[in-house]
């Protein structure tokens, strides 16, 4: 009984995202994620959207990501708010990213409660 538990626990704690390849993965304390730009990478001063695939480690389902970028160099972030969409169950897609100036930035992205960051520098 104690050995079932162990393993309905650890399997509780363990998710795969829908499929998204190439992509970045972020391990975070209740979620995994994956993303890549479209296109890629992302370019100086234009339009470009993030594809995203995340679960839930408890298993529950994923609501909609907040997606921004920040500049921590300048302590800034984007002068757009991206819109996001559901494809599918655990997966979305981000329109309206912007990276304004050359740096480094922080695709941040905020899943129930949890923030998740990469750092890309564009040249």
């Amino acid at each position: 009984m104690i050995l079932r538990s162990l393993l309905v626990a650890g399997a509780a704690e363990a998710c795969e995202p829908p499929r998204l390849e190439p992509s970045t993965r972020i391990e975070g304390k209740q979620h995994v994620l994956l993303f890549r730009g479209v296109p890629s990478p992302p370019p100086l001063n234009a339009a470009f959207a993030v594809e995203i695939a995340v679960c839930a480690r408890n298993g529950a389902s994923v609501a909609a990501p907040r997606v921004d970028a920040w500049m921590p160099a300048h302590r800034h972030g984007m002068n757009y708010r991206p819109s996001v969409v559901a494809k599918s169950p655990g997966s979305f897609r981000a329109e309206g990213l912007l990276l304004h100036m050359p740096g480094r930035w922080e695709l941040v992205f905020e899943v129930g409660g949890e923030r998740l960051t990469a750092a890309h520098v564009l040249d």
